[in-house]
């Protein structure tokens, strides 16, 4: 069976639901809990032994991080919604309340599986050589060792409190971990109770020498409580730690957003308690001052029986254990751009050229702006930043290129979830090199990536526009799949420039031509998109979509998808994350697919590719590149862009390499079945598992002169056509969302 067999091939038989096709409220998956199913896919590669051992634990790490903010923001939301509007329902049908009982059982049993987790991989890093000692397994080396490490590198930073009426209990942060203690004086027995909040900046496992034994951070302090406390021992010990609500409230009508939103940062970090986490076995007066003083309800206080602060393990991926580590690669600089010696322009001018990080280096997004910053013909820059690094090239280019002289517009959004500080000092950053400096709306978040260089070449002036599907950022790049069109195409970049006058001006853009923005056109624009399939289907002609994206829940988008597959069109949908659409349901959605890849790079691009009544692939296909997931959001409450890519090369490089690809991939996929269930099927003794990722590694470069395409993908040995499969021995499939 061929590549394009296969992708041609009969969608499996429809599952009949005994009340048939569900009705209203049924026919959606309930969002909070498609993530919590999405962060347990995320723990399930922490299990899957086919994944170099330090990646999962970086997997792990991973999944309580992602928790975590679970917790302050989409809990936090929940709970408000529970005290305001006790009447307000979800897409399928639950209350706030309702919710928050079914989101606790689900995360706490994920947690219950991140320690169970974290168990076995001790046990296989320490046959590695990577052992976590505790205190009673430490050499006398290397207690001499932490006595000076303590000294010089932890003692100068803590602060010891005593609570008492003259010593109230400190405030403690967002994530903050803090160890709790109950003391009795040496001389008299007296007892005293005692905190020693942890402080972020240190490390949270001590790196013994050697580099291969590491001792937790609280253990170290036990160990010098002396030091800490002179005259008393321990009596009694607990750590914990605390997450608070996250959301920023702004005032509609501050006159100076920078400000407003400063102010706002603190209020955040003061967020009422959304979890706190303590140690199991606590002393009970600890954990009853604890619950008091942080106000912290019963069925919010987590007991763990384990690690606390799972997030904090990423500090034991070592980069030195290459050989328990993905294999590194180097990021190709596409041949193009090699063949023009390096110059973007000259690259552009000759086609417009799609790039796929991170296989292809994101080092060309900031040589696009880098060289139009010292470049004597450009004369203006405009760019959008939603989240950047902290020391961020992109923003080096652009202050450059104000202090030369030049036109620099820079779109900043303080509203990008904690980014907001990060953002603020770029925008100050920006202003003092000369740049002019929007904030977008007070009402919308601009999600928008794209970036205008205007040069003169001869007597005309020509725009270069990049657009792209993530961020600006040039550490994530690294691990997150995302797509960069460059092109000087008249028409997108007088669309481009629309959109930027837009935010700068509020000028509403009139005749885009080939670019749809929300929160204006994208919405209508897709949905005309999925009814123009469907009439082909009615026509009898070939009809399909193929779409990627992070998340999938708007419910007029997700109806528009269920109509058209009831008109015949065949959809295929990878949606990597939390997914509101039932699929392969017969009389509902018979003719739709969903996945989610999960693996190692985070699958980020949005892509949409209509079949334009020849199906898929089809060189005659529509192909279209976005900022937005197909959430409410996303399409009604932000800025974001809809590109259509009309250069029939970079057609066929999405839809018949990077989808191909996608669809093909047997190693990181999860099959969404009917009833909210995720399964991916790894047979045993089965090391030729197709991955799209592999594949991206090892192919030549899209925009070059490599010819990798869809004939280049296996074949599937076992189709997805074959339904549903069970989850094999030993890999675990996620819970119903």
């Amino acid at each position: 069976m061929t590549q394009a067999d296969f992708l041609r091939s009969p969608f499996p038989p429809a599952h009949e639901l005994p009340d048939g096709p569900p009705e209203g409220l049924g026919r959606f998956f309930n969002r909070e809990l498609s993530w919590l199913s999405f962060n347990w896919r995320v723990l399930d590669e922490a299990r899957n032994t086919r994944v170099p051992l330090l990646e999962r634990l970086r997997f792990l790490s991973i999944s309580a991080t992602n928790l975590d903010e679970f917790y302050t923001v989409r809990v936090a939301g929940l709970r408000e919604l529970a005290r305001e509007r006790k009447d307000a329902l979800s897409e399928d049908g639950l209350t706030p309340s309702e919710q928050l009982v079914l989101v606790s059982a689900d995360a706490r049993r994920l947690m219950e599986a991140q320690q169970a987790v974290w168990n076995r991989l001790r046990g296989e890093m320490e046959r590695a050589g990577i052992v976590l000692v505790t205190p009673e397994g430490v050499t006398a080396e290397e207690r001499d060792f932490l006595t000076r490490y303590f000294h010089e590198q932890v003692f100068p930073v803590l602060t010891p409190l005593a609570i008492d009426p003259a010593h109230p209990f400190p405030f403690i942060p967002n994530t903050g971990f803090s160890l709790a203690l109950e003391l009795a004086r040496a001389s008299d027995g007296r007892q005293m109770q005692a905190l020693l909040p942890i402080p972020a900046q240190l490390r949270r496992f001590v790196p013994l020498p050697g580099g291969a034994r590491f001792l937790r951070l609280e253990h170290l302090l036990l160990m010098h409580l002396a030091r800490l406390f002179p005259g008393y021992r321990d009596a009694g010990h607990c750590t914990f730690r605390v997450l608070r609500d996250s959301d920023l409230e702004v005032e509609d009508e501050a006159e100076d957003l920078v400000r407003e939103f400063e102010t706002a940062l603190k209020r955040r970090r003061r967020g009422e308690v959304i979890r706190l986490k303590i140690t199991v076995g606590a002393p009970a007066g600890l954990r009853r001052l604890i619950m008091a003083e942080l106000d912290a309800a019963p069925d919010e206080v987590i007991e763990v029986q384990g690690l606390l602060g799972m997030a904090d393990l990423s500090e034991l991926v070592l980069d030195h254990r290459r050989d328990l580590l993905f294999p590194g690669f180097t990021p190709r600089v596409p041949e193009r751009v090699q063949d023009h010696d390096g110059d973007m322009f000259a690259a552009i001018r000759q086609k417009d050229m799609l790039l796929h990080h991170p296989y292809e280096t994101f080092d060309m997004v900031i040589r696009f702006l880098a060289q139009a910053a010292r470049d004597p013909d450009v004369l203006a820059i405009k760019q959008t930043l939603y989240r950047t690094s902290r020391d961020s090239p992109i923003v080096d280019a652009l202050c450059e290129a104000a202090e030369s002289g030049k036109s620099v517009m820079a779109l900043v959004e303080l509203k990008a979830r904690f980014d907001e500080a990060a953002n603020i000092r770029q925008s100050r950053r920006l202003e003092r090199a000369g740049a002019h400096v929007s904030y977008g709306f007070m009402q919308l978040k601009t999600h928008a990536k794209i970036s205008t260089v205007v040069r003169r070449e001869g007597d005309a002036l020509v725009t270069y526009t990049h657009f792209g599907t993530g961020n600006y950022h040039p550490i994530t790049a690294r691990i997150y799949t995302d797509l960069s069109l460059f092109t000087c195409d008249p028409a997108l970049g007088r669309d481009a420039t629309k959109v930027f006058n837009y935010l700068s001006g509020y000028v509403q853009p009139e005749g885009l031509e080939n670019i749809a923005i929300a929160p204006i056109s994208l919405k209508p624009r897709l949905l005309g998109l999925i009814a123009r399939e469907a009439e082909f289907a009615r026509l009898g002609r070939p009809a399909a979509i193929w779409a990627k994206m992070n998340s999938l829940i708007d419910p007029e988008v997700i109806e528009a998808l269920y109509a058209a597959s009831q008109a015949g069109v065949k959809i295929d949908l990878v949606v990597r994350g939390v997914c509101g659409l039932r699929p392969r349901v017969a009389g509902l959605s018979e003719n739709i697919r969903v996945k989610s890849i999960v693996g190692r790079f985070l699958e980020h691009s949005r892509i949409l590719c209509t079949g334009n009544g020849h199906g898929l692939p089809s060189r005659r296909a529509r192909v279209f590149i976005s900022s937005a997931d197909w959430m409410q959001r996303n399409l009604e409450r932000r800025v974001e862009t809809l590109v259509e890519c009309t250069n029939e090369t970079v057609k066929d490089q999405i839809v018949s390499q990077i989808m191909a690809a996608n669809l093909a991939d047997e190693a990181n996929s999860w099959v969404l079945g009917p009833e909210g269930r995720y399964v991916r099927h790894l047979p045993v003794g089965r090391d030729d598992l197709f991955s799209c990722h592999r594949f991206f590694l090892d192919h030549p470069s899209l925009s070059g002169r490599g010819s990798a395409g869809a004939g280049d993908v296996p074949a599937l040995t076992h189709a997805r056509d074959e339904g549903q499969p069970s989850a094999p021995r030993g890999v675990a499939a996620a819970p119903a969302s």
